[in-house]
């Protein structure tokens, strides 16, 4: 359900609480909204996702897939298991190449490839999405800053405000990555952030 905070005959956080009681009613809840302030409160009634206007069509399909991940329950135990792997394979040109995901810094799609960055390796590029590497990724240990960026939560070493509602996240190796408007209710939420 894509629910906003203002509607026309009600409080659509209040809404949410109402569901959220409701044994035969819980739906998916998804908030599509203009208002920034709300977004922790969001999370207490468990949404799903909190999304800013105005959306952008990348933003509302991972939304869609991640709700997707979440019905199809067996696919969600494979990735879950390829989750809790300390290691990721990653193939580039015929090479296989094996990387501790306790090394990764952070990943970054960038023109069809992949980068991952890490505290020891060079620079690798794959061909696979976004989207691949993440599911295999454990996500209480990475997490989706931006369209395009992933990041180790171990390698945050600052989070700041930034410029038009955005943050910026400093690494340990000093590298600043953005973190979008329709990511910071998030990973403020993730990093314990009131």
């Amino acid at each position: 359900m894509f629910l906003d905070i203002r509607l026309d005959d009600g409080n659509g956080m209040s809404f949410a609480k109402f569901l959220k009681k409701e044994e035969k009613l819980r739906p998916y809840i998804v908030f599509a909204t203009a208002y920034d302030q709300y977004a922790l409160d969001a999370f207490d009634v468990n949404a799903t996702d909190y999304i800013l206007k105005p959306f952008e069509k990348d933003r509302i399909d991972e939304t869609l897939k991640r709700v997707d991940r979440i019905l199809k329950k067996p696919e969600a135990l494979v990735n879950s298991d390829m989750c809790k792997n300390p290691r990721l394979s990653v193939t580039v040109d015929k090479r296989t190449i094996i990387i501790k995901k306790s090394d990764i810094l952070y990943v970054e799609a960038q023109n069809g490839n992949v980068l991952i960055y890490t505290k020891n390796l060079p620079l690798i590029s794959s061909k696979q999405t976004l989207i691949n590497l993440e599911n295999q990724l454990d996500p209480e240990q990475f997490l989706r800053v931006h369209r395009s960026f992933l990041v180790n939560l171990d390698m945050i070493l600052e989070f700041q405000p930034s410029f038009n509602h955005t943050y910026e996240l400093t690494l340990i190796n000093g590298t600043k990555i953005t973190v979008s408007r329709s990511y910071v209710a998030k990973t403020k939420k993730v990093l314990g952030i009131g």
